[in-house]
């Protein structure tokens, strides 16, 4: 497990809704992601019903100071996590929105609580098995955990494995790991770009290349087949090969042997081969741009790697590990996660690292938190449709103090705030600081919120009612 140290998304609950488990069995829950400034993968099962979640004692409690001791209830009906705020200081949201208090809200992708994540799971089980953990370098939750097992089978049983899934959900980094796990581990692995290669130097650079084969080749040149030798061969983006050099590495791949580019002699190799693509390869048979000899030769076994968004678990983890790697390293705010959570990250691992690198060298201009704000309206989200609002934080939540400009708020938003505020004034004796801390707020903008509201805090401060933060 981790130590302390999914918006424009298919509308179906499973998408965040994260359901692991297929028999009837499973136990619907919340997963903790994030808390305390850190990831984290504690897991709260709900197999009996409802539960309250708060700073009291029980199954339900959450180390958190900006949680009430009452907090929220969370239960699962017919197969929806439903939450209802209990009226507590700092208020629930759900899905990047204020929930109303003492009103069931549905949640599909993630709820936060004061500084704590927390994602609804049909089958939190794997999870709880698995937990999220840090394996040879890569963030690992446990639908990875189970896809390396069956690449370590793969690859002490046979030579070949194919590896599917979107573009940047890590195959390059499950390649290595069927490269380790096999007999051929102490040589090279040789990583190459299919669809980087043009076509007209394809032969050369995989089979090799004599001299004299052509003018200007001085020298007998390895290609990426013979350097593997001993080794494994990745091939990335497998279909992007022209139909004769399918043909080619067909006969290297049934012989073992390999005849370079202006050879009259073939040479023998032997290598494990990992092959890669985002398409499906069937569907590239039918269309011809793959040869059915060479799909039969590499298609079993194969792998398919879960999208980013289907692994929410692995969020919170990518980006501290991410931001671990700056000097100095700036910490995550929890509306940045929350923010990650929400969105569908299309490129994956590879497009949510880029974005963080980013936001990180934006926030470090002024600090060393990397909050919401940081981040680009357009990251994690489809070409062509940023989120609605880039900080969908109500008045209230931890960023208003970000923005010079007050976000437009409802009449019934204005009136629970103005009751939170109140509260909090009265619990903290009329001190501004001390108000804006436990509402997690900077006071600059608190008093720009008392004003707002015309709120008197001397009259309040003196009321007989103390308020309570539950």
């Amino acid at each position: 497990m981790i130590p302390r140290a999914r918006g424009h998304l298919d509308p179906s609950p499973s998408t965040y809704l994260h359901d692991a488990g297929r028999d009837d069995a499973r136990v619907p829950g919340v997963v903790v992601v994030f808390s305390g400034g850190a990831p984290s993968a504690r897991v709260i099962p709900l197999p009996s019903g409802p539960l309250e979640l708060g700073r009291g004692d029980g199954s339900g409690t959450i180390d958190d100071g900006r949680v009430s001791r009452r907090h929220a209830r969370v239960a699962f009906e017919d197969g929806r996590c439903i939450v209802t705020d209990l009226g507590s200081q700092n208020g629930s949201f759900v899905d990047g929105k204020l929930a109303t208090p003492h009103a069931p809200t549905p949640a599909q992708r993630v709820i936060r609580l004061g500084g704590s994540l927390l994602v609804p799971y049909a089958d939190v089980r794997p999870v709880e098995r698995a937990g999220v953990r840090g394996i040879d370098g890569f963030v690992r939750g446990p639908a990875m955990q189970a896809i390396l097992e069956e690449v370590a089978r793969a690859a002490r049983d046979g030579t070949t494995l194919h590896v599917g899934g979107e573009n940047g959900t890590g195959k390059e980094g499950v390649a290595q790991a069927f490269h380790r796990a096999g007999p051929r581990a102490a040589g090279a692995l040789v990583a190459v770009n299919c669809a980087a290669i043009p076509h007209a130097l394809a032969e050369g650079q995989l089979f090799g290349v004599k001299r004299g084969a052509y003018s200007g080749a001085e020298a007998d040149a390895l290609g990426y087949l013979q350097e593997a030798d001993g080794g494994t061969l990745f091939l990335d983006e497998i279909a992007e090969l022209d139909p004769q050099i399918q043909a080619k590495l067909l006969r290297v791949l049934e012989n073992k042997e390999v005849v370079p580019l202006g050879a009259s002699k073939s040479r023998k190799v032997a290598f494990a081969l990992c092959s890669a693509t985002n398409k499906d390869l069937r569907a590239l048979v039918a269309a011809r741009t793959l040869r059915e000899d060479l799909h039969y030769r590499i298609a079993i076994p194969a792998v398919t790697l879960p999208a980013l968004r289907n692994r929410p678990e692995e969020i919170p983890a990518l980006i501290a590990q991410e931001l671990g790697k700056l000097s100095p390293a700036p910490r995550a705010h929890v509306s940045l996660v929350e923010q990650c959570l929400l969105r569908p990250w299309p490129g994956n691992i590879r497009e949510l690292l880029a974005e963080i690198r980013s936001a990180a060298r934006a926030a470090l201009a002024g600090g060393n938190r990397v909050e919401a704000r940081h981040l680009s309206a357009t990251a994690g989200n489809p070409f062509g449709i940023p989120m609605p609002d880039a900080r969908p934080v109500p008045p209230g939540g931890h960023d208003t103090h970000l923005s010079d400009k007050p976000p437009k708020r409802t009449r019934r938003v204005d009136d629970e705030w103005r009751r939170r505020i109140e509260d909090a004034l009265r619990a903290n004796a009329g001190n501004i600081a001390a108000t804006a801390r436990s509402l997690g707020q900077h006071r600059n903008q608190l008093r720009r919120d008392i004003e707002s509201l015309g709120i008197v805090v001397d009259r309040v401060a003196k009321d007989d009612d103390d308020g309570d933060d539950d």
